[in-house]
């Protein structure tokens, strides 16, 4: 079906953060497959894993305890300081499972039609209840009437949600991404979570954490919220959990963790032993090689040389990031850059129409880091014609 925008170029082969096409020309990857593969492509260790479990068990489905399962929920859980994990195979799975504790724990204190205050701007999925969530009528057009029970404020605006929350006695949770990826990494200010985290103590609702594209590493830390030592009491992670392997985890702690019980949520495919296994092995790399702390100095490498390279180029809004997350905002529409960007050999990704998105693999080489941050520094000043 005409779902995407494709880029006209097949790539057939990955080798560390390099992708090669039918013709054999190379490209350094600076999306990730949109923060999927941050330990690259083709990462030896991962292969031998996956095709060593192929031989031994695919899927049981989740009639029988299945040991992996076990140990990939004990580990994210320790990871993340929460009690329980349910397993699943995509951000939007993970966030349905949030949204239905939100519901549920909702009922269970009395409320009669429970709402989950989300953001603007927010993105959480394509299912009809994820976009219903999300704060872009882009995804939302065509697909009403959307699924109800959703209170939006502005991102960043920590007064707002206590208003709302004021307002609005029947909110059971807070659903917010701790940065915003599909509005263009947008960062909050200092001391929001804490400040969410604090009104929803205040309000007796939960605070749900979207750390799908932010999460495992990519912005310095295991994740984003731990930048202001918070705990939520969800925590729904994917991406990155596979490295390209479909594997999703919906984290929850205290009452969240006991909202689901048997019969009430499943997944068919969900948390076999392939995909657990593969998800064990990915976390065990980015625990040995301090990926967090990688990608902590090498985007800081990487955001210096972009702001360097466009300060005080007119046409350029902004330059931000954290970690090996960042973004050039840019006041016109930016989607010619990615053509001209995958012609010096770089894959980028424009979203919201103004703003380069970067995620680079976490294990790009310094120099390889600077390839990406010149390329793009040259392509924008190119087309702003400075």
């Amino acid at each position: 079906m005409n779902t995407y925008a494709r880029l006209p170029v097949a790539f057939v082969r990955g080798e560390g953060p390099w992708l090669m096409d039918e013709s054999g020309n190379r490209y350094l990857d600076a999306i990730s497959g949109i923060g999927v593969c941050s330990l690259g492509h083709a990462h030896p260790e991962l292969a031998e894993v996956i095709c060593r479990q192929a031989r031994t068990l695919v899927h049981t489905a989740n009639l029988a305890t299945i040991p992996l399962q076990e140990a990939l929920a004990e580990k994210m859980c320790s990871l993340a300081g929460m009690d329980r994990a349910f397993v699943a195979n995509s951000g939007a799975e993970a966030v349905e499972c949030a949204l239905k504790i939100a519901r549920r724990t909702g009922h269970a204190r009395g409320i009669e039609a429970p709402e989950v205050l989300v953001c603007s701007d927010s993105f959480h999925g394509r299912t009809l209840a994820t976009i219903s969530a999300s704060g872009s009528t882009k995804v939302q057009a065509g697909f009403e009437p959307l699924v109800g029970g959703f209170v939006r404020v502005p991102f960043g605006d920590a007064a707002a949600a206590r208003q709302a929350l004021a307002d609005h006695p029947g909110i059971s949770a807070v659903l917010l991404e701790p940065i915003q990826g599909e509005a263009g990494v947008r960062i909050p200010p200092e001391g929001y979570l804490s400040e969410i985290r604090k009104a929803c103590d205040s309000h007796d609702a939960l605070m749900i954490c979207d750390e799908i594209q932010t999460g495992l590493c990519r912005t310095g830390r295991w994740f984003a919220y731990q930048h202001e030592s918070i705990e939520p009491d969800v925590v729904t992670v994917a991406k990155a959990l596979g490295n390209g392997f479909p594997v999703a985890t919906c984290l929850a702690r205290g009452e969240a963790a006991e909202a689901l019980v048997p019969g009430s949520h499943g997944s068919t495919f969900g948390g076999n032993p392939l995909a657990c296994r593969t998800a064990l092995k990915v976390l065990e790399i980015m625990d040995r090689d301090s990926l967090a702390d990688e990608a902590r100095e090498t985007g800081r490498r990487m955001l210096d040389r972009l702001t360097q390279g466009l300060d005080g180029i007119k046409g350029v809004t902004e330059v931000r990031g954290r970690g090996m997350m960042l973004g050039v905002e840019l006041d016109e529409p930016a989607g010619d850059l990615r053509q001209a960007v995958l012609d010096q050999g770089v894959v980028i990704n424009v979203t919201r129409e103004k703003t380069i998105r970067l995620l680079p693999p976490l294990i790009v080489s310094e120099s390889e880091a600077d390839r990406i941050s010149d390329t793009v520094v040259q392509a924008v000043r190119k087309a702003v014609g400075a």
